[in-house]
């Protein structure tokens, strides 16, 4: 079939909307490996320019750390590049339940499996436990991925206000009759920074028998005394069902995320989650280095250590500086613009200062809520913060947004 002009009008009408609009999302092209110094080419074609990355989920600094790379070139020497299988067929090897293994007895889970993502984890696992008798009750902020993998199972789906649990507990008393229930949210909140209450979320689900699920994929690594999640910051280890979570972030940052919980429900997931049934395996070179990154976490926690501290550190400045920040304690720190284009705008001269730091807005974000959103890295260090403090400051003197109010930034700006 041809490709006409008009199909091609169509596209290129849309495009020039989002042009004109001003929040056109442009590649950035990073010519180093993933650290807190990286060399960019922005705009395409550009020279290359040195910045402090402030927007890469690499919260542990671990995503070129020379005993990862080491590991996953011995795994690559030992075990070759790929698998061209999925597990069920030939894609297994002994590092693959290995990996299970030891990501089981980090979370203090039952059983793990794994998959090519973490968003195919969550696009499998809910059509593989739940059927239409059954109802699935997720918090309305939760990751677009949850959203992909609850719109594909045939369970109902409702929703409860954002961390709000007395509107929860409706929910639940509203749904008693259906045959299994799962209350749904992620762990860390990805675009705001906050942690979920699940403890008492774990009270509620225990009171009306339903099952809790947790993608904790911006928490694994460095969230509670000794970094296995939000579940060990809320004291209820043992008590998550379903745990979904990423290597792609803290945990070495490749590639790669599982399904950790009751063992009936990781085995329901090998026997009829379509990613990992359909798609090929992990591979072996990012087991290897994933491998390698447990035991650095399990050595210590020296990283997260330092993270927490950086991030206290972090918050406090852009506070007193006078920014409008999102509540929260995690190093998902938001500097609040609420307008796209001031997002946009705020972005490209922060990058003219030598900071890398992307303005999020609508639909990644809801309409009015734009922001730049920071994330702490421990491969940064304090001379790094205070560089890119110093940038924040300025920029935000150019706007006139230091010390205004969320409505004195509408009113300058609009939403």
């Amino acid at each position: 079939m041809a490709y006409s002009n008009k199909i091609r009008e169509t596209y290129l009408e849309q495009l020039k909307g989002i042009q004109d609009a001003g929040i056109f999302k442009q590649e950035r092209f990073i010519h180093s490996s993933q650290a807190a110094d990286i060399e960019v080419e922005f705009p395409t074609g550009s020279s290359l320019k040195k910045v402090i990355n402030m927007c890469a989920n690499n919260y542990l600094g671990l995503s070129s750390h020379p005993d990862v790379v080491k590991a996953a070139h011995e795994g690559l020497d030992s075990r070759g590049y790929g698998m061209s299988s999925v597990r069920f067929i030939c894609g297994t090897q002994d590092i693959h339940r290995e990996l299970e293994n030891k990501v089981t007895e980090f979370l203090g889970t039952e059983d793990t499996i794994l998959f090519p993502s973490c968003m195919d984890a969550n696009a499998g696992v809910f059509e593989a436990i739940l059927t239409d008798e059954d109802v699935m009750i997720s918090d309305r902020l939760v990751h677009a991925s949850i959203i992909d993998g609850m719109r594909l199972c045939g369970a109902l789906h409702d929703t409860f206000k954002h961390s709000n649990m007395d509107h929860l507990e409706k929910k639940l008393q509203l749904h008693a009759d259906k045959r299994l229930k799962v209350v749904i949210t992620d762990g860390v909140f990805s675009m705001d920074g906050d942690t979920a209450k699940l403890d008492e979320m774990v009270d509620l689900c225990e009171k009306y028998d339903a099952m809790l699920f947790v993608d904790d994929s911006h928490s694994s690594g460095f969230i509670g005394t000794t970094g296995r999640g939000t579940h060990e910051k809320c004291g209820v280890m043992g008590k998550i069902d379903i745990i979904t979570t990423t290597f792609g972030k803290a945990l070495g940052g490749a590639s790669g995320g599982c399904v950790s919980g009751r063992k009936e429900i990781v085995e329901m997931c090998r026997q009829k989650a379509r990613p990992y049934l359909f798609s090929n395996t992990i591979a072996p070179v990012v087991v290897s280095g994933v491998l390698k990154v447990l035991d650095i976490l399990l050595a210590n926690t020296e990283r997260r250590d330092k993270l927490e501290k950086l991030t206290e550190y972090w918050r406090k400045g852009l506070t007193e500086a006078g920014f409008v920040l999102k509540d929260g304690d995690t190093p998902i720190v938001p500097v609040m613009l609420f307008n796209a284009k001031l997002a946009q705008d705020f972005s490209k001269d922060l990058y003219d200062e030598g900071i890398y730091a992307i303005g999020f807005f609508f639909p990644v974000v809801p309409n009015g809520a734009a922001r730049i959103r920071t994330q702490i890295s421990a491969g940064h260090e304090i001379h790094h913060l205070d560089k890119a403090l110093a940038a924040f400051i300025k920029v935000g003197k150019k706007y006139d947004i230091l010390g205004k109010s969320k409505q004195e930034i509408i009113a300058a700006y609009g939403l």
